[in-house]
Protein backbone atom coordinates (compact mmCIF):
# COMPACT_ATOMS: atom_id res chain seq x y z
CA UNK A 1 0.00 0.00 0.00
CA UNK A 2 1.54 3.44 -0.78
CA UNK A 3 1.83 5.84 2.26
CA UNK A 4 -0.04 9.37 1.61
CA UNK A 5 2.26 11.92 0.62
CA UNK A 6 1.74 15.16 2.87
CA UNK A 7 1.59 17.81 0.32
CA UNK A 8 1.20 21.11 3.13
CA UNK A 9 3.96 23.88 4.21
CA UNK A 10 5.40 23.13 7.11
CA UNK A 11 5.00 25.70 10.08
CA UNK A 12 8.42 26.53 11.06
CA UNK A 13 7.72 24.75 14.66
CA UNK A 14 6.83 21.62 13.15
CA UNK A 15 9.43 19.53 14.78
CA UNK A 16 8.26 21.37 18.06
CA UNK A 17 4.24 20.29 17.53
CA UNK A 18 5.73 16.81 16.81
CA UNK A 19 7.80 16.11 20.14
CA UNK A 20 5.08 17.77 22.22
CA UNK A 21 2.79 14.98 20.47
CA UNK A 22 0.29 17.37 18.88
CA UNK A 23 -2.27 16.05 16.53
CA UNK A 24 -1.46 17.78 13.42
CA UNK A 25 -4.11 18.69 10.94
CA UNK A 26 -4.00 20.20 7.24
CA UNK A 27 -5.25 23.89 6.95
CA UNK A 28 -5.16 26.15 4.32
CA UNK A 29 -2.31 24.48 2.75
CA UNK A 30 -0.30 23.69 6.06
CA UNK A 31 0.27 21.11 8.68
CA UNK A 32 -1.25 22.79 11.91
CA UNK A 33 -1.80 21.30 15.25
CA UNK A 34 -5.27 20.78 16.13
CA UNK A 35 -4.59 20.06 19.62
CA UNK A 36 -1.96 18.33 22.31
CA UNK A 37 -3.78 17.25 24.97
CA UNK A 38 -7.64 18.05 25.25
CA UNK A 39 -9.70 20.79 23.46
CA UNK A 40 -11.16 22.03 26.77
CA UNK A 41 -7.97 21.98 29.01
CA UNK A 42 -6.14 24.00 26.16
CA UNK A 43 -9.36 26.90 26.04
CA UNK A 44 -9.90 26.87 29.96
CA UNK A 45 -5.80 27.45 30.06
CA UNK A 46 -6.34 30.27 28.01
CA UNK A 47 -9.46 31.96 29.57
CA UNK A 48 -7.70 31.53 33.21
CA UNK A 49 -4.04 31.58 32.62
CA UNK A 50 -2.25 31.38 29.16
CA UNK A 51 -1.63 29.24 25.97
CA UNK A 52 1.06 29.68 23.29
CA UNK A 53 -0.10 29.36 19.59
CA UNK A 54 1.80 28.84 16.58
CA UNK A 55 0.03 31.30 13.84
CA UNK A 56 2.98 30.85 11.68
CA UNK A 57 0.32 29.91 8.76
CA UNK A 58 -0.81 33.21 8.84
CA UNK A 59 0.34 35.46 5.64
CA UNK A 60 2.28 38.25 5.83
CA UNK A 61 2.95 41.15 2.89
CA UNK A 62 4.93 43.43 3.30
CA UNK A 63 3.98 47.57 1.66
CA UNK A 64 6.83 49.87 1.53
CA UNK A 65 7.32 52.86 -0.48
CA UNK A 66 6.24 56.82 -0.44
CA UNK A 67 2.82 56.07 -1.38
CA UNK A 68 2.46 53.16 0.89
CA UNK A 69 -0.70 54.68 2.55
CA UNK A 70 -2.53 56.47 0.53
CA UNK A 71 -2.35 52.80 -1.90
CA UNK A 72 -4.17 51.15 1.13
CA UNK A 73 -6.20 54.02 1.40
CA UNK A 74 -7.57 53.08 -2.08
CA UNK A 75 -7.09 48.94 -1.85
CA UNK A 76 -8.33 48.53 1.73
CA UNK A 77 -11.76 49.72 3.46
CA UNK A 78 -10.07 51.35 6.05
CA UNK A 79 -8.56 54.49 6.47
CA UNK A 80 -4.83 53.18 7.00
CA UNK A 81 -2.80 56.52 5.93
CA UNK A 82 -4.27 57.88 9.38
CA UNK A 83 -2.49 54.88 11.28
CA UNK A 84 0.03 56.37 13.92
CA UNK A 85 3.07 54.41 13.66
CA UNK A 86 3.46 51.00 15.33
CA UNK A 87 0.20 51.12 15.51
CA UNK A 88 -2.70 48.30 14.39
CA UNK A 89 -6.00 48.35 12.98
CA UNK A 90 -8.16 45.63 11.92
CA UNK A 91 -9.94 46.31 8.54
CA UNK A 92 -11.22 44.66 5.41
CA UNK A 93 -10.32 44.17 1.37
CA UNK A 94 -13.36 44.14 -0.58
CA UNK A 95 -14.34 43.24 -3.88
CA UNK A 96 -16.05 46.10 -6.13
CA UNK A 97 -19.51 44.74 -5.02
CA UNK A 98 -18.85 45.58 -1.21
CA UNK A 99 -18.19 41.65 -0.67
CA UNK A 100 -15.37 40.58 2.03
CA UNK A 101 -12.49 38.93 0.23
CA UNK A 102 -10.58 38.89 3.57
CA UNK A 103 -10.30 40.53 7.11
CA UNK A 104 -6.73 41.81 7.79
CA UNK A 105 -4.60 43.14 10.80
CA UNK A 106 -2.67 45.81 9.43
CA UNK A 107 0.56 47.24 11.47
CA UNK A 108 2.51 50.71 10.25
CA UNK A 109 6.10 50.33 10.67
CA UNK A 110 6.84 53.71 9.90
CA UNK A 111 5.73 56.05 7.82
CA UNK A 112 6.32 54.26 4.42
CA UNK A 113 6.23 50.52 5.65
CA UNK A 114 2.97 48.87 6.86
CA UNK A 115 2.21 45.18 7.40
CA UNK A 116 -0.19 43.38 6.39
CA UNK A 117 -1.57 39.99 8.06
CA UNK A 118 -3.89 38.22 5.91
CA UNK A 119 -5.83 34.49 6.83
CA UNK A 120 -4.14 31.46 5.78
CA UNK A 121 -6.83 30.59 3.80
CA UNK A 122 -6.81 33.63 1.34
CA UNK A 123 -2.98 34.88 1.52
CA UNK A 124 -2.55 33.83 -2.31
CA UNK A 125 -5.55 35.63 -3.25
CA UNK A 126 -4.79 38.86 -1.51
CA UNK A 127 -1.53 38.85 -2.22
CA UNK A 128 -2.80 38.88 -5.64
CA UNK A 129 -5.12 41.58 -5.45
CA UNK A 130 -3.08 43.96 -3.70
CA UNK A 131 -0.48 43.67 -6.70
CA UNK A 132 -2.81 43.68 -8.55
CA UNK A 133 -4.72 47.65 -7.26
CA UNK A 134 -0.82 48.66 -6.58
CA UNK A 135 -0.40 50.00 -10.28
CA UNK A 136 -0.06 53.66 -10.65
CA UNK A 137 1.32 53.98 -6.76
CA UNK A 138 4.71 53.95 -6.01
CA UNK A 139 4.80 51.18 -3.48
CA UNK A 140 6.21 47.41 -3.71
CA UNK A 141 4.19 44.83 -2.32
CA UNK A 142 6.36 42.06 -0.89
CA UNK A 143 5.07 38.63 0.22
CA UNK A 144 7.20 37.62 3.75
CA UNK A 145 5.05 34.98 4.46
CA UNK A 146 7.85 32.23 3.71
CA UNK A 147 10.52 33.99 5.96
CA UNK A 148 8.02 35.15 9.08
CA UNK A 149 6.86 33.61 11.96
CA UNK A 150 4.28 34.23 13.97
CA UNK A 151 3.80 33.21 17.83
CA UNK A 152 0.90 34.10 20.03
CA UNK A 153 0.49 33.87 24.21
CA UNK A 154 -2.59 34.50 24.64
CA UNK A 155 -4.45 34.73 28.31
CA UNK A 156 -4.55 37.13 32.07
CA UNK A 157 -0.96 35.93 32.69
CA UNK A 158 0.78 36.90 29.25
CA UNK A 159 2.32 40.24 30.27
CA UNK A 160 4.07 38.14 33.10
CA UNK A 161 5.04 35.75 30.72
CA UNK A 162 6.81 37.99 28.69
CA UNK A 163 8.37 39.68 31.47
CA UNK A 164 9.61 36.00 32.53
CA UNK A 165 11.29 34.79 29.44
CA UNK A 166 15.12 34.95 28.80
CA UNK A 167 16.19 36.38 26.10
CA UNK A 168 13.52 38.27 25.11
CA UNK A 169 14.04 42.06 25.83
CA UNK A 170 11.96 45.21 25.62
CA UNK A 171 13.42 48.33 23.76
CA UNK A 172 12.92 51.41 25.29
CA UNK A 173 9.07 50.66 25.65
CA UNK A 174 7.55 48.39 28.77
CA UNK A 175 5.16 46.41 27.62
CA UNK A 176 2.68 46.60 29.91
CA UNK A 177 1.96 49.55 28.63
CA UNK A 178 1.53 48.58 25.35
CA UNK A 179 -1.74 49.36 24.67
CA UNK A 180 -3.97 47.09 22.75
CA UNK A 181 -4.02 47.13 18.81
CA UNK A 182 -0.54 48.75 19.35
CA UNK A 183 3.08 47.08 18.68
CA UNK A 184 6.17 47.42 19.93
CA UNK A 185 9.99 46.55 19.04
CA UNK A 186 11.94 43.79 21.43
CA UNK A 187 14.66 41.15 20.71
CA UNK A 188 15.01 37.88 21.27
CA UNK A 189 18.49 36.84 21.92
CA UNK A 190 19.69 40.12 19.76
CA UNK A 191 17.12 39.37 16.93
CA UNK A 192 14.42 41.52 16.53
CA UNK A 193 10.89 40.81 17.16
CA UNK A 194 7.96 42.84 16.36
CA UNK A 195 5.64 42.68 19.35
CA UNK A 196 1.84 43.11 18.88
CA UNK A 197 -0.60 43.31 21.59
CA UNK A 198 -3.55 41.83 19.85
CA UNK A 199 -4.84 38.43 19.47
CA UNK A 200 -8.06 35.94 18.46
CA UNK A 201 -9.18 34.91 21.63
CA UNK A 202 -10.98 37.54 23.54
CA UNK A 203 -7.90 37.55 26.13
CA UNK A 204 -5.21 39.96 26.86
CA UNK A 205 -2.09 38.29 25.04
CA UNK A 206 0.68 38.83 22.77
CA UNK A 207 1.84 38.42 19.04
CA UNK A 208 5.21 37.90 17.99
CA UNK A 209 6.38 38.46 14.78
CA UNK A 210 10.30 37.01 13.77
CA UNK A 211 12.40 35.63 11.15
CA UNK A 212 11.56 32.03 10.84
CA UNK A 213 15.15 30.60 11.99
CA UNK A 214 15.01 32.22 15.58
CA UNK A 215 11.37 31.18 16.60
CA UNK A 216 11.85 26.88 17.53
CA UNK A 217 13.73 28.64 20.15
CA UNK A 218 11.51 31.04 21.63
CA UNK A 219 8.69 28.59 21.45
CA UNK A 220 10.85 26.64 23.48
CA UNK A 221 11.85 29.98 25.93
CA UNK A 222 8.01 30.26 26.18
CA UNK A 223 7.21 27.21 27.34
CA UNK A 224 10.15 27.03 29.92
CA UNK A 225 9.16 30.34 31.54
CA UNK A 226 5.42 30.29 30.85
CA UNK A 227 4.98 27.09 33.20
CA UNK A 228 4.97 28.00 36.41
CA UNK A 229 2.34 30.33 35.64
CA UNK A 230 -0.10 27.86 33.66
CA UNK A 231 0.85 28.41 30.66
CA UNK A 232 0.07 24.92 28.08
CA UNK A 233 0.31 25.00 23.81
CA UNK A 234 -3.25 25.04 22.23
CA UNK A 235 -3.97 24.27 19.06
CA UNK A 236 -6.52 25.07 16.46
CA UNK A 237 -9.69 23.48 17.73
CA UNK A 238 -8.68 25.65 20.83
CA UNK A 239 -8.54 28.80 19.46
CA UNK A 240 -11.82 28.29 17.37
CA UNK A 241 -13.76 27.71 19.97
CA UNK A 242 -12.35 30.38 21.99
CA UNK A 243 -12.87 33.01 19.13
CA UNK A 244 -16.47 31.68 18.99
CA UNK A 245 -17.41 32.69 22.90
CA UNK A 246 -15.32 36.30 21.62
CA UNK A 247 -17.63 36.96 18.72
CA UNK A 248 -15.04 37.46 16.39
CA UNK A 249 -15.75 36.43 12.76
CA UNK A 250 -14.16 34.20 11.00
CA UNK A 251 -13.10 33.75 7.15
CA UNK A 252 -15.27 31.00 5.53
CA UNK A 253 -18.01 31.40 8.24
CA UNK A 254 -18.90 34.64 9.10
CA UNK A 255 -17.58 36.39 6.29
CA UNK A 256 -17.27 35.42 2.47
CA UNK A 257 -17.36 36.86 -0.74
CA UNK A 258 -21.42 36.98 -0.84
CA UNK A 259 -21.10 38.96 2.94
CA UNK A 260 -20.33 43.02 3.07
CA UNK A 261 -19.27 44.27 6.65
CA UNK A 262 -22.22 45.52 6.98
CA UNK A 263 -24.03 42.01 6.90
CA UNK A 264 -21.21 41.02 9.80
CA UNK A 265 -22.22 44.01 11.90
CA UNK A 266 -18.93 45.28 10.82
CA UNK A 267 -19.92 48.34 9.32
CA UNK A 268 -17.59 50.44 11.46
CA UNK A 269 -14.86 49.51 9.67
CA UNK A 270 -15.71 50.88 6.46
CA UNK A 271 -14.38 54.74 6.39
CA UNK A 272 -16.50 56.46 3.87
CA UNK A 273 -15.06 59.94 5.29
CA UNK A 274 -11.33 59.72 4.48
CA UNK A 275 -10.42 62.23 1.84
CA UNK A 276 -7.61 62.80 -0.47
CA UNK A 277 -5.62 65.68 -0.20
CA UNK A 278 -8.11 67.95 -1.25
CA UNK A 279 -10.72 66.84 1.03
CA UNK A 280 -12.59 65.41 -1.70
CA UNK A 281 -14.00 61.76 -0.76
CA UNK A 282 -11.62 59.65 -1.55
CA UNK A 283 -12.02 56.61 -3.88
CA UNK A 284 -11.63 53.26 -3.09
CA UNK A 285 -12.13 49.61 -4.38
CA UNK A 286 -15.98 48.93 -3.29
CA UNK A 287 -16.66 52.24 -2.07
CA UNK A 288 -20.02 53.03 -3.97
CA UNK A 289 -21.63 49.14 -3.09
CA UNK A 290 -20.48 49.84 0.56
CA UNK A 291 -21.62 53.50 0.81
CA UNK A 292 -24.91 52.14 -0.84
CA UNK A 293 -25.19 48.66 1.51
CA UNK A 294 -24.75 51.12 4.41
CA UNK A 295 -28.01 52.94 3.54
CA UNK A 296 -30.34 50.26 2.84
CA UNK A 297 -32.19 48.11 5.40
CA UNK A 298 -30.52 44.30 5.95
CA UNK A 299 -31.81 41.53 4.35
CA UNK A 300 -30.22 39.35 7.36
CA UNK A 301 -28.59 40.14 10.75
CA UNK A 302 -25.44 38.38 12.23
CA UNK A 303 -26.90 37.08 15.89
CA UNK A 304 -25.87 34.93 18.94
CA UNK A 305 -27.56 32.34 19.64
CA UNK A 306 -27.63 30.69 23.04
CA UNK A 307 -28.64 27.42 23.18
CA UNK A 308 -31.24 26.05 25.38
CA UNK A 309 -30.70 22.16 25.64
CA UNK A 310 -27.51 20.47 25.52
CA UNK A 311 -26.67 19.75 21.37
CA UNK A 312 -24.47 21.92 20.13
CA UNK A 313 -25.66 23.82 16.27
CA UNK A 314 -23.03 23.59 13.93
CA UNK A 315 -21.93 25.64 10.57
CA UNK A 316 -24.54 24.96 8.07
CA UNK A 317 -27.39 24.12 10.33
CA UNK A 318 -31.02 25.68 9.05
CA UNK A 319 -31.99 28.37 12.09
CA UNK A 320 -36.15 27.95 12.27
CA UNK A 321 -38.70 30.32 13.54
CA UNK A 322 -40.05 27.85 16.33
CA UNK A 323 -39.62 24.17 17.64
CA UNK A 324 -42.43 23.23 15.95
CA UNK A 325 -42.04 20.88 13.15
CA UNK A 326 -43.59 23.08 10.19
CA UNK A 327 -41.45 26.02 11.27
CA UNK A 328 -40.22 28.13 8.62
CA UNK A 329 -36.60 29.04 7.97
CA UNK A 330 -35.43 32.22 9.03
CA UNK A 331 -31.49 31.74 9.29
CA UNK A 332 -28.69 29.82 8.97
CA UNK A 333 -25.51 28.95 11.83
CA UNK A 334 -22.02 30.13 10.57
CA UNK A 335 -20.34 28.77 13.77
CA UNK A 336 -21.16 26.79 16.44
CA UNK A 337 -19.68 24.48 19.72
CA UNK A 338 -20.45 23.82 23.33
CA UNK A 339 -18.80 26.53 25.22
CA UNK A 340 -16.56 25.65 27.44
CA UNK A 341 -16.38 29.21 29.29
CA UNK A 342 -20.40 29.47 29.67
CA UNK A 343 -21.57 25.37 30.28
CA UNK A 344 -23.70 25.97 27.39
CA UNK A 345 -24.00 25.98 23.50
CA UNK A 346 -23.46 28.69 21.35
CA UNK A 347 -23.46 29.14 17.94
CA UNK A 348 -23.89 32.66 15.77
CA UNK A 349 -26.18 32.84 12.89
CA UNK A 350 -27.66 34.90 9.90
CA UNK A 351 -31.24 35.53 9.94
CA UNK A 352 -34.19 37.42 9.49
CA UNK A 353 -33.86 41.12 10.04
CA UNK A 354 -37.68 40.28 12.04
CA UNK A 355 -35.94 37.56 14.49
CA UNK A 356 -33.11 39.16 15.45
CA UNK A 357 -33.69 40.90 18.24
CA UNK A 358 -32.26 39.72 21.65
CA UNK A 359 -34.64 37.49 23.82
CA UNK A 360 -35.98 36.11 20.51
CA UNK A 361 -36.30 32.21 20.82
CA UNK A 362 -36.05 30.02 17.86
CA UNK A 363 -34.49 27.07 17.35
CA UNK A 364 -31.77 24.87 15.28
CA UNK A 365 -32.15 21.79 13.23
CA UNK A 366 -29.42 20.16 14.61
CA UNK A 367 -29.52 16.29 12.63
CA UNK A 368 -33.43 16.52 12.38
CA UNK A 369 -34.16 17.49 15.71
CA UNK A 370 -35.19 21.22 16.86
CA UNK A 371 -33.42 22.42 19.55
CA UNK A 372 -34.78 25.50 21.27
CA UNK A 373 -32.04 28.99 21.34
CA UNK A 374 -32.44 32.21 22.27
CA UNK A 375 -30.97 35.26 20.50
CA UNK A 376 -28.39 37.11 22.31
CA UNK A 377 -25.87 39.73 21.78
CA UNK A 378 -22.19 39.30 20.95
CA UNK A 379 -20.05 38.92 22.16
CA UNK A 380 -21.01 35.64 24.26
CA UNK A 381 -18.35 36.38 26.57
CA UNK A 382 -15.99 39.38 27.75
CA UNK A 383 -12.75 39.25 29.55
CA UNK A 384 -12.54 40.80 33.28
CA UNK A 385 -11.14 44.02 33.15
Amino acid sequence: MKEDVVTDTLSPLHDEHVALGAALTSFAGWQMPLRYTSDIAEHTAVRTAAGLFDLSHMGEIGITGPDAGRFLDHALVGNLSALRTLGARYTMICAEDGGVVDDLIVYRDTDDTFLVVANASNHDTVLAELAARAAGFDVAVEDRSPQTALIAVQGPRALEILRATPGLEEAGVDAGSLKYYAAMPMTFDGQPVLVARTGYTGEDGFEFFLDAPVAPALWRAFLAAGEPFGLVPAGLSARDSLRLEAGMPLYGNELDRTTTPHDAGLGRVVKLDKVDADGSPLPFVGRAALEARGQSQPARVLVGLEGLGRRAARHGYPVRYSTAADAPRVGTVTSGAPSPTLGHPVAMAYVTPEVSAPDTELAVDVRGRLEPVRVVALPFYRRPR
